[in-house]
């Protein structure tokens, strides 16, 4: 999305254009969805997540000084509902067994091997295990697109925060994943009992 066209539909929303509003919730409610789905781990969560936010957007539009990206100040709504959420006495949402068995086990069964196989679940699982600060920063950067400054801006930090973290967690990832690629010796008596 080409931002002039996204900063015009922002104008129109300010002054009460509806079709324009509309505009805005179409482009940005799927990544804000995912950014607070991967967030919250639930998707019941990240539906009333995301409605909260569109619902700050909404009451506080007249706010938006043009100073950053209309991507930027949505998802800035977006983490600081999370992280408002994340602060009150939520109801928490046990993971289901389907996302249980969607990590990868690091003591993993030959089955269970192949199924970790799948590179991207694992690096999923690898950057879900990480801190919540380099974990958001990743999640902000990579997954939603923002440039570093516009991660910087949605979470509150320096720019050189930003490339910090970011090293920090890739870092973390790859020792994360050479670990689980080390080779298993199997236990050999086991295997002549069977």
């Amino acid at each position: 999305m080409i931002n002039n066209e996204t900063m015009a539909w922002m104008e129109a929303a300010r002054g009460g254009d509806e079709d324009a509003a509309a505009r805005l919730v179409h482009e940005f409610h799927a990544p804000l969805y995912a950014f607070l789905r991967r967030l919250s781990g639930s998707e019941s969560d990240a539906v009333e997540l995301t409605q909260g936010a569109f619902c700050r957007a909404w009451k506080s539009i007249g706010t938006f000084a043009g100073h950053g990206t209309v991507s930027s100040w949505f998802h800035g709504i977006a983490y600081r509902t999370y992280v408002d959420w994340m602060r009150s006495d939520r109801r928490t949402e046990g993971r289901t067994d389907a996302w249980w068995d969607g990590l990868p086990d690091l003591a993993a069964t030959p089955d269970a091997a192949a199924v970790a196989a799948d590179s991207v679940a694992v690096a999923w699982a690898a950057v879900d295990r990480l801190e919540a600060g380099l974990r958001e920063t990743l999640h902000l950067h990579y997954y939603q697109g923002l440039t570093l400054e516009e991660t910087a801006e949605v979470l509150g930090i320096a720019t050189s925060t930003v490339k910090y973290r970011t090293r920090e967690a890739l870092a973390q990832v790859q020792r994360d994943l050479a670990r689980m690629e080390q080779p298993r010796n199997p236990n050999i008596s086991s295997l002549r009992r069977a």
